[in-house]
């Protein structure tokens, strides 16, 4: 088997070690690519960029929240 990257890594072991659920290991997949990807930013401040990584990190909470509701 090929190494993964970190990131990738991450999301396998989160969909891995999420509760025996398609659904349920799929947001937890997704919000590990979530924070690979567009991680949390606590101090965004006047930076547009940043408000906007939040809001997409936002909307892939988002679906995952509703996967997990489901």
């Amino acid at each position: 088997m090929t190494d993964l990257s970190p990131a990738a890594q991450a999301v396998m072991d989160a969909y891995w070690q999420a509760p025996l659920s398609n659904k349920a290991s799929v947001a937890a997949a997704l919000r590990a690519a979530a924070d690979q990807v567009v991680p949390e930013e606590l101090l965004k401040g006047s930076d547009p960029d940043a408000w906007l990584r939040d809001e997409i990190r936002q909307q892939l909470l988002a679906i995952a929240d509703e996967l997990e509701g489901q």
